[in-house]
């Protein structure tokens, strides 16, 4: 059979595209969510187990279950992430602390987990980031800040990991089509009263953003390119997943595949 790609946050969205797709392509698949009720057809398919990315236990017992269930990890895909709309004055640093221990924390526990299995098997880490972990935007300090992190963690281990043959590869999709955005702005009439002088701010940014996501990408695309970049012989450091992020990631980064930069550092090990 094909590879043992484990693959965080599949309950919805692009985890569980790429989940199904890898199921479909031959690859044996860990998909993790934390409420395993919701599994539905991807447990037809793909080995479903219960995971809470905030909890070092959790990700301890998970990663103990797949190498006595499977015997190796292959792949690492670091899918799982939260959403957050708002703006530091109005903000509490709890906020922050939320924000930062699913989207940079939660991949933190997950990588240093695997990493020792990764290099027994000379395989992969992906982690899906967002053109967020490039270019920062409005009202989204919190989400940003953890992506620019993932960002400088994976573009600095990749070099290291290399020396023992392991790929480091961040995928970075723009507006998608999933059920994150509303996730990340639960309630709209609670955000907007909160938010004092910034408010009318926000109610523009918010019709700007809801116009982008009328054009956004389907989850299936995206899962697409995540697994051309699982299966790829020579994966590249950083992967855009449409024209239109390539084009705003472009804005602030000339090397958009991360080559010029692997070029340099790699020569540093």
């Amino acid at each position: 059979m094909g590879n043992v790609v484990l693959i965080t946050g599949t309950s919805t969205g692009i985890g569980r595209a790429l989940a199904l797709q890898a199921a479909n392509a031959g690859h044996q698949v860990v998909a993790t969510m934390r409420d395993t009720s919701r599994a539905g057809e991807l447990a037809d398919v793909a080995d479903v187990r219960a995971l809470d990315v905030t909890s070092a236990e959790s990700v301890a017992e998970l990663i103990a279950g797949v190498l006595r269930d499977h015997g190796r990890i292959d792949v690492l895909v670091n899918n799982a992430g939260a959403g957050h709309v708002g703006t530091v004055e109005t903000d509490s640093v709890e906020d922050f602390q939320a924000v930062l221990d699913v989207n940079l924390l939660g991949v933190v526990r997950m990588t240093k987990a695997a990493m020792p299995h990764l290099r027994a098997s000379r395989g992969r880490l992906v982690t899906v980031s967002s053109v967020g972990g490039v270019v920062g935007q409005p009202f989204n300090e919190a989400y940003c800040a953890a992506k620019f992190a993932v960002e400088g963690m994976m573009e600095s281990l990749a070099p290291v990991a290399a020396q023992f043959g392991v790929r480091v590869s961040l995928v970075e999709p723009g507006a998608v089509a999933t059920e994150f955005v509303a996730n990340a702005v639960t309630d709209r009439a609670a955000l907007l009263a909160g938010m004092g002088d910034y408010r009318p701010v926000l109610e523009r940014y918010v019709a700007r953003t809801e116009a982008a996501f009328a054009a956004a990408q389907s989850a299936e695309e995206v899962a697409a390119v995540v697994l051309s970049v699982v299966e790829s012989e020579a994966p590249a450091l950083r992967y855009q997943t449409s024209d239109r992020a390539r084009e705003f990631v472009g804005v602030k980064l000339a090397d958009l595949d991360g080559s010029r930069v692997l070029g340099v550092t790699s020569g540093m090990c």
